[in-house]
């Protein structure tokens, strides 16, 4: 049985010995670098808006960013790779110490994208060894006026006569816009109509034509505005025309949107080792704060959400790594890591905040810091609105229509995730199959509350068999969002379920996190019989979805008491 402290990521014991020799070494120094570092530096740093040049010079001189961001076609030096298992720790490490970093690594990875989705082979050395040099790099995107809406793109691009372009217009909300040595930029041809006048192409922020505006946000990540006035658009320059383009950008969001999980679950991390040792050190009336009632049952369900959030994106990586042509079940798995983590995240933190109360806003702790930055992550990569209504697309054939896949092991072998960027045309959502969700319950049938909740799931196949959305329902998007919640509860049920048979996770502390999953459910169901289109038959099935989750008082005292020794585990140093 693994203790609590085991199953949260503790640098003073890190050692990831279950990567090579490189990896566990970069990832390892990349921690000692922070310690070293210091809480007192590390939060001024945040509070001052401070420009992460040390960090970045850090990372340059271990070759960080070139080693984990290099796919192995583009690398000249073994070792380089993109391993989804080795970024995602990187994501958490870096959530634990502050957002600032890992967005600078963050925005780095979507301006990656569309470079090495592209047969642009100059283009790629390029990148590759700029990386090796230690630049960062950006994804040009989104407008002040449009947003991420690329139908609508301002960025005009004109013929110069000599297969080239002169690109003129802005960007804004672009993160490293003001030092990245390329830049992916989404634009239209002023001489095609319609999709056939996309390009995506590669601009440098050092260029005369490049003029940075300012800083859009109060931070040290740098979220730039842009403009190109004339900016010359060489041949070499080109990554995708046409329908190529918009695909690039949809799919560098698919490989991106994946990283906000393991940051929240960092943050998450840092935030309840304060948290604990706070309010078990804290005397109230007498006793202890962790004496009452109610704080041992938030603090528990904040401990056992957070394993879930883990245990649902461990799992989600394999998935990821072992796609291709025919098996795209990852499409579903990534908007789930990007909505459904997310927001667990901000649950997590809130359960905290309402034990430590006012120690929440001292200038001297990481908490007051953790509970801002955890707020931006569900709104990076699209909202959750925009990801539960992706999520939605894959309902039907998720519950209700199975297909046979080999099984999917544990990936964590130091292998190329080569078909990130060869995912072709980002279209056909709601032909992409899913093995049987049930299996990962059925292994489970002795567990109380995942019992429970399999009788919620079931539930909700009964629902969309029988009292889905009508057609004119199925433009009121308040109402599907409620459906969706509780479609992506199965999904984080189901993943949970599988990584916690892959680990040995003990049952007790699964019976745990599933009761809280009950009560989620019901909820939301509770939830959906209010909405002011439901009709009758889906309020009656709404309130017949609610249950109750199964008691068990001595489970919880022992869950508590795992979380309780999390006191003390961790005090990052001075």
């Amino acid at each position: 049985m693994a203790d609590s402290a085991s199953l949260l990521f503790n640098p003073h014991t890190y050692d990831p010995e279950h990567f090579d020799p490189e990896t566990r070494r970069l990832l390892r120094a990349t921690v000692d670098w922070f310690e070293a570092r210091g809480k007192r530096r590390l939060i001024e740093d945040y509070r001052s808006r401070a420009w992460l040049g040390d960090f970045l010079d850090f990372a340059a001189k271990e070759g960080l960013f070139a080693t984990f961001l290099t796919p192995a076609s583009a690398a000249k030096e073994q070792g380089r790779r993109w391993d989804t298992a080795r970024i995602a720790a990187l994501n958490e490490i870096f959530g634990f110490y502050g957002l600032d970093y890992w967005y600078a690594w963050q925005v780095t990875i979507l301006g990656l994208g569309p470079v090495w989705q592209s047969d642009n082979a100059e283009a790629r050395a390029r990148a590759a060894e700029l990386l090796a040099q230690g630049e960062v790099f950006a994804f040009g995107l989104s407008e002040k006026t449009h947003g991420a809406d690329i139908y609508s793109t301002d960025m005009l691009l004109t013929p110069d006569g000599e297969g080239g372009f002169r690109a003129s217009g802005s960007k804004y909300y672009i993160g490293n816009g003001n030092a990245a040595g390329l830049v992916s930029v989404f634009g239209r041809r002023t001489d095609v109509e319609g999709p056939d006048g996309y390009v995506f192409f590669a601009a440098d922020s050092r260029h005369e034509a490049y003029r940075l505006v300012k800083n859009v946000v109060d931070s040290s990540k740098y979220v730039s505005e842009f403009r190109l006035a004339d900016y010359p658009v060489a041949p070499a320059d080109i990554l995708h025309t046409g329908r190529a383009a918009f695909d690039a950008a949809l799919n560098t969001v698919n490989v991106g949107k994946f990283n906000l999980c393991t940051a929240s679950i960092g943050i998450c991390e840092h935030a309840m080792y304060e948290a604990v040792t706070h309010a078990s050190n804290r005397i109230l009336y007498g006793r202890p704060v962790t004496a009452f009632p109610h704080v041992r049952r938030e603090l528990t369900d904040a401990y056992v959400r957070l394993v879930g959030m883990k245990l649902f994106s461990d799992r989600a990586v394999d998935y990821f790594r072992s796609a291709g042509p025919d098996d795209r079940r990852y499409l579903l798995f990534n908007p789930m890591t990007k909505m459904k983590v997310t927001t667990e995240g901000e649950k997590v933190i809130d359960l905290m905040w309402d034990v430590i109360a006012a120690k929440g806003f001292e200038k001297d702790n990481y908490f007051a810091q953790a509970a801002i930055e955890i707020r931006g992550l569900p709104k990076l990569e699209g909202t959750v609105h925009v990801n539960l209504a992706l999520i939605l697309k894959f309902m039907r054939n998720h519950l209700l229509n199975p297909v046979e896949y080999p099984a999917v092991p544990t990936r964590l072998d130091a292998s190329d995730d080569a078909f990130l960027f060869q995912q072709g045309p980002a279209r056909g959502l709601g032909s992409v199959r899913f093995h049987d969700w049930r299996t990962a319950f059925d292994a489970y049938t002795e567990v109380p509350n995942v019992a429970r909740f399999r009788e919620q799931a079931d539930a909700l196949c009964t629902f969309v068999e029988t009292a889905a959305p009508d057609e004119e329902q199925s433009r009121d998007l308040d109402l599907l969002l409620a459906v969706g919640q509780l479609f992506a509860l199965v999904v984080h049920g189901q993943l949970i379920l599988e990584q916690a048979r892959l680990t040995g996770l003990d049952e007790e502390l699964l019976d745990e996190l599933f009761a809280v999953l009950v009560r989620d459910f019901s909820a939301h169901a509770v939830e959906l019989h209010g909405k002011d289109s439901a009709t009758e038959d889906q309020q009656n099935w709404a309130l017949g979805a609610v249950r109750r989750p199964v008691v068990d008082a001595a489970r919880s005292t022992r869950i508590w008491e795992r979380v309780e020794a999390l006191s003390g585990a961790y005090e990052m140093g001075q």
